[in-house]
């Protein structure tokens, strides 16, 4: 690897992300600029600004990790990434497009007319989104170690500057430029050197037996139902808890081009999660050394130089950090975006000048965790967070778009309930590993969750003597009845 050509990447990655930057923040004035950039992005770029604060740390360094430890198994997690929009296509894209929020804090007090609901809401949305920006920042940090040997926290304090100083300087629509561009550059950065990889080893003799690269044990015949089946099913669910990707919903024009966008946004992603897995396939015939949990996050940057010694294979790692850095910049951006909105709105009053100190506040927060923390593994932390939002925020968001009979009392009962049994879970698991036939269901709790988090949600509402909203009907009608023209 060549430190200074590796750093010199970053650094025109921050500048182009500058730049792009500046020219959205000379377009940005009003305050639904800052918040849903006026709801005038069009299907093509919004689908690129999805796609590029989607495919996160955990995407571009850790779904290749996760293949290279587990082969099979590992290709569960872009299947149920790219699934998941699926879901948002059919169910909620449109008619959030429709309901006129800014947030989801602003949808859910909409359809309750529940300001307890609301708060219940933003606590939800600000948990889950700095849950998500820890990983970028522990991968930035990871990326600068692995490639320039430059102390772990210097990554993620300079993601988290520039991201606070971005999204406050230009709201929603300055980052809608940047996430589409990064997207495009994320794509390019791992498909040159899967490529490059391909030529390199097809026909060259190897001293890996299949057996080694592909062992039995990693195949179908080792897969575990349960945790596969949890895993698949918080996948599927999650997106639809993620705060960042449905604000993105908001920002379109209308239902229709709310459709057409999430469209596009499941080719996209799919076609990145390809190239990303195909990355960690290689990754076990050339590198089955780092198949083990922590060197497992850096096999994307360090396989080009193992191929290619010299020039080129510096030139192709160079590529990838400026990929990687790129995909720390686009998540943490989006979900800075979104969890910015929520406090602004909920706490300061909703102006452009408290959306500014929230971007601040709401990138300070997890900068100050990633920090004090270690990284784990970027894909399984990741995987946590959708396990956490299917859990906690889908049923919720589900059954308010398609189920009139939803109160505020219920809505917050489920939240309360999935997001809590969630994160005892988890914490017991990695507290104590599990508690003997407990353990499977600790480490993977979604397939309990969920339906406990949705069953409590209908049982409290059928028995609230309040009843839904009287104006409820009238606003599913919003929800459901397509624009006209």
């Amino acid at each position: 690897m060549n430190a200074a050509l590796d750093l010199l990447a970053v650094v025109m990655v921050i500048v182009a992300t500058v730049l792009i930057g500046a020219y959205g923040l000379r377009v940005s004035r009003t305050t639904s600029d800052f918040f849903v950039a006026s709801r005038t992005v069009r299907p093509v770029w919004n689908a690129s600004a999805i796609s590029g604060e989607y495919l996160s740390a955990g995407t571009f360094l850790g779904l290749s990790g996760l293949v290279l430890l587990d082969g099979v198994r590992g290709f569960w997690f872009p299947i149920g990434y790219a699934a998941g929009y699926l879901l948002v296509l059919v169910f909620v894209a449109a008619p959030l497009r429709r309901s006129g929020a800014y947030t989801i804090p602003d949808f859910i007090e909409a359809r309750l007319e529940s300001p307890l609901a609301r708060r219940v809401t933003s606590v939800a949305v600000l948990i889950i989104g700095w849950l998500y920006i820890v990983p970028q920042l522990h991968g930035a940090g990871i990326t600068l170690d692995v490639v320039a040997d430059v102390p772990p926290w210097v990554g993620g304090v300079v993601v988290a500057v520039l991201v606070a100083a971005l999204v406050a300087a230009g709201g929603m629509r300055s980052i809608t430029f940047v996430q589409g561009f990064q997207y495009w550059l994320k794509l390019a950065a791992l498909l040159v050197p899967v490529v490059a990889v391909v030529f390199a080893l097809r026909g060259a003799p190897t001293e890996i037996e299949p057996a080694v690269a592909f062992p039995a044990e990693a195949g179908p015949s080792g897969i575990d139902a349960y945790a596969t089946g949890s895993l698949l099913l918080a996948l599927l669910l999650g997106t639809m808890g993620l705060p960042h990707v449905l604000v993105r919903f908001y920002t379109s024009p209308d239902g229709a081009s709310a459709r057409q966008t999430t469209v596009l946004v499941v080719v996209m992603v799919s076609a990145f999660y390809a190239v990303s897995s195909a990355m960690g396939l290689l990754s076990r015939i050339a590198a089955p050394d780092l198949a083990h949990p922590g060197a497992a996050d850096t096999v994307v940057l360090v396989l080009p130089s193992r191929i290619f010694p010299g020039l080129v294979g510096e030139l192709l790692t160079a590529l990838i950090v400026a990929g990687a850095f790129a995909a720390f910049l686009a998540t943490s951006a989006g979900l800075v975006v979104a969890l910015a909105g929520v406090v602004s709105q909920d706490v300061f009053g909703g102006t452009v000048r408290s959306f500014r100190v929230s971007a601040l506040l709401c990138t300070a927060v997890p900068l100050v965790i990633a920090l004090v923390t270690a990284p784990a593994g970027l894909g399984s932390s990741v995987g946590a967070v959708f396990v956490f939002a299917a859990s906690c925020l889908s049923p919720i968001v589900l059954l308010g778009v398609w189920w009139r009979r939803l109160t505020a009392r219920g809505a917050v009962a489920g939240m309360v309930v999935g997001g809590g049994a969630c994160a005892l879970s988890l914490l017991v698991y990695t507290a104590v590993g599990g508690v003997g036939l407990a353990a499977p269901y600790l480490a993977e709790p979604a397939a309990w969750t969920i339906p406990l988090a949705t069953v409590v949600t209908v049982v409290v509402s059928l028995t609230d003597r309040t009843g839904p909203p009287a104006r409820t009907d009238r606003y599913l009608a919003r929800l459901h009845v397509p624009e006209r023209g």
